[in-house]
């Protein structure tokens, strides 16, 4: 099992999910689990994933005041996934509830990982000037997401790879930086604007790589998972 990679399972429902697992023999990979499946299936799809073996990151990017972070948290604790994550635009007192929250609400004692979104990777300098009019550009926004996650508790953020390098030399190595917008050179962008090749990733500090429609939509799926594998552990280019 390759715990650097984390599959997305962006479908609607488990059925799908398991569907796509079973068709291209995914089983016991790690995945991610978003909105789109958790809000339908519920916490039985993580028990359900749990029950085969699979890493789970629950990326449900919870942003609400800290007190019902905090209290989500203590829930999600009891699922015993690998990560969850927080938006760190929710600010430091939230960030400071989430971390409360995991650990207090834990009953066997282990120890979900909090991560914080620093900025998404669909967003632009343009976006964040023209529509959140934040001020200074988004790299230096991203750093200072990541700065004050790392002060607040958080053990990592998720960033674009652009970023992950810098992030590294401000945090520390064992802050993690999981890392969307991963892309062979043969997929489409789709959404996403700050992407990278597995290759550029390995070679810019992400430690966690997120695959999304780079793997699900592929002609082969699982010929797709196994070249991102490849370029990521030994540096070749798609």
């Amino acid at each position: 099992m390759n715990t650097n990679m984390y599959l997305s399972l962006d479908f609607p429902t488990w059925e799908e999910a398991k569907g796509f697992i079973d068709t291209h023999e995914f089983h016991g990979v790690p995945v991610k689990v978003g909105m789109e499946l958790f809000y339908r299936e519920g916490p039985q799809v993580i028990e359900k994933l749990k029950e085969n073996n699979h890493a789970i990151f629950l990326d449900l990017k919870l942003h609400d005041i800290p007190t019902t972070v905090n209290k989500a948290m203590k829930n999600i604790a009891k699922l015993e996934v690998d990560m969850v994550n927080v938006h760190a635009l929710g600010g430091s007192e939230m960030i400071q509830r989430a971390k409360e929250g995991l650990l207090s609400g834990s009953i066997s004692g282990h120890k979900t990982k909090l991560i914080a979104v620093t900025v998404l990777t669909s967003m632009d300098d343009e976006a964040l000037k023209n529509e959140l009019r934040l001020p200074r550009n988004l790299h230096d926004n991203v750093l200072h997401f990541a700065d004050f996650a790392n002060q607040n508790g958080a053990e990592g953020v998720v960033c674009s790879v652009h970023e992950a390098k810098a992030i590294k030399e401000l945090c520390g190595s064992s802050f993690l930086t999981v890392t969307p917008g991963i892309r062979l050179d043969d997929s489409d962008v789709n959404d996403q604007k700050r992407i990278a090749t597995p290759t550029f990733a390995r070679e810019n500090g992400s430690d966690i790589l997120v695959l999304g429609r780079t793997v699900t939509k592929a002609a082969n799926p699982k010929a797709a998972y196994n070249k991102v594998i490849e370029e990521w552990g030994y540096g070749i280019k798609s």
